[in-house]
């Protein structure tokens, strides 16, 4: 193998998935840094692949990790990247090992494949002409409307992973919070029990109430209507003209965030911005 850092995509479920490059890949390069070795070591066994040297590299020894490999890389080897299921950085660990092997001048090298984002968004028959991906949402309750709040008036599709536990307290909030957009939910995809819930929020809600969810969840939803976005606009005008006149931010904040249902603190923030380029 050249040398280089090769940021391999994995299987979400179906092994086959897997592309005969990455899996030249894997049987070839110097080391494999995985997300769980455990992991990898049934990928490799099922495929047929004994790695010549296979090290972890996950959220909490990443750092130190992300060193030891670039000075591998450094020495003139070829590492590849993989994570438990998918294509490593997306919501994955990953990003700090890319980041040490480009400050290196080492070669970074795709090898692309599955992805359960982009297999969602595929299947979804939501717009894709513009989709932002999220990831998952804060576990926190406040935290995830609040995340939610913030994207209220986005008219990209939204991507977003979740946890089978919190599937149900996420929909409530995407329901309360964005309203009843058309909501897409994939579950287990590529697996043998993979199933897709359509409808609005609380279309999606009632089914999952009654199933026992497993596997990591990919939820897609609509992007906000043109009139939102029309609504957007004429708030940010009004903020702009008040802030002008020397309204202070906190009457801006009180008096425009109930009436055009927006956050409170992206309203003081944007008076706030224009008073000082005033």
């Amino acid at each position: 193998m050249e040398p280089g850092l090769y940021v391999v995509a994995t299987p979400i479920g179906c092994v086959d998935d897997l592309s005969p490059r990455a899996r030249e890949v894997l049987a070839a390069v110097d080391v494999v840094a995985a997300e769980d070795t455990r992991v990898a070591r049934k990928l490799l066994s099922e495929l047929g692949v004994s790695a010549n040297k296979l090290v972890s590299c996950h959220d909490h020894n990443e750092s130190s990790r992300a060193a030891q490999l670039a000075a591998w890389l450094g020495e003139g080897q070829s590492v590849a990247l993989i994570s438990d299921a998918g294509t490593p950085l997306v919501s994955d660990p990953g990003y700090r090992v890319v980041r040490a092997a480009a400050d290196a001048g080492a070669a970074l090298i795709p090898v692309p494949g599955p992805c359960a984002a982009i297999a969602a968004l595929s299947v979804a028959a939501l717009p894709t002409d513009a989709f932002l991906f999220v990831g998952f949402l804060p576990r926190s309750p406040g935290k995830r409307v609040a995340s939610l709040q913030e994207r209220k008036r986005e008219p990209a599709t939204l991507v977003f992973y979740e946890a089978p536990h919190r599937i149900l307290a996420m929909l409530t909030d995407i329901r309360d919070v964005l309203g009843e957009r058309q909501v897409v939910v994939a579950t287990s995809l590529t697996k043998q029990w993979e199933r897709y819930y359509r409808g609005t929020a609380s279309d999606a809600l009632a089914a999952l109430t009654d199933e026992t969810p497993i596997g990591e969840m990919t939820v897609v939803v609509a992007g906000c209507d043109e009139g939102e976005i029309q609504d957007l606009s004429v708030a940010h005008q009004l903020i702009d003209d008040l802030a002008d006149r020397g309204v202070g931010p906190k009457i801006i904040r009180d008096v425009v965030a109930p009436a055009f249902d927006l956050p409170k603190r992206d309203i003081y923030q944007r008076a706030l911005s224009r008073q000082r380029k005033e």
